[in-house]
């Protein structure tokens, strides 16, 4: 289609793919295409290989049994993937399978709760991460110190945490500490004062509820009548 003549943007139409897609496969010699496609394949299974290291040394060899088990695990690759695989298992060239790395959702939810909610166990993987990263570590702290200023109010303490995100070289955490000093003043009172909209909010919502539950069914005359009936 590209040969053809066929705009970018009509052949992410007729395709129905992304523009940047269609880019990607236009820009990219087909070699090129077909290596990361095989190297994407490989990957998807490295999450798995310390499970069938595992069950291989317990005496699991069937192919179909461990593609089966992997599959129940999340796999979504093929079985000639896993194959391939095995076949370096019984060779005995296989390398051996890293430990499991904690997927970006967990590492993030033991860094948001405080450390005396976690157990030993999570908080040595934490500290595992910290080590391997640094800028998780960073990061860590940055945030560990941004909740402590939220949850005590202190607010008086922003601008000093501000700048130390900016000049940290994260960068979406200082473009999170560029959006804050927009609005600064707003933040820090926010941060500071006892008072919030919560209460207005969910007077919002309440109305919300109302008129959703009666959608088409009257005039705003009875929505005000239930609105100020309600408690």
């Amino acid at each position: 289609m590209v040969a053809a003549g066929h705009p970018l943007s009509d052949i992410a139409r007729r395709l129905q793919l992304d523009r940047k897609t269609v880019r990607r496969y236009r820009d990219t010699s087909l070699d090129h295409l077909l290596s990361s496609a095989r190297d994407r394949r490989h990957e998807q299974l490295d999450a798995f290989k310390p499970y069938l290291q595992q069950q291989y040394a317990a005496g699991v060899t069937s192919g179909l049994t461990l593609f089966q088990r992997i599959r129940e695990r999340g796999f979504r690759g093929g079985y000639s993937t896993l194959t391939a695989y095995l076949r370096t298992l019984q060779a005995g060239t296989a390398p051996p399978a890293p430990g499991e790395i904690p997927s970006p959702r967990r590492i993030t939810a033991w860094i948001m709760r405080n450390r005396n909610g976690l157990s030993a166990e999570e908080i040595e993987q934490l500290d595992q991460v910290r080590l391997a990263c640094p800028d998780i570590a960073r990061t860590c702290d940055l945030a560990r110190v941004f909740t402590g200023l939220a949850r005590d109010r202190r607010g008086h303490l922003l601008a000093d945490w501000i700048r130390q995100a900016e000049h940290s070289g994260l960068i979406p955490v200082a473009k999170f500490a560029a959006f804050l000093r927009q609005d600064l003043d707003a933040v820090t009172a926010g941060l500071t004062l006892e008072w919030s909209s919560g209460i207005v909010e969910g007077h919002v919502n309440r109305v919300k509820t109302i008129k959703r539950a009666m959608y088409g069914r009257a005039s705003f005359r009875l929505l005000r009548i239930r609105i100020l009936s309600r408690p």
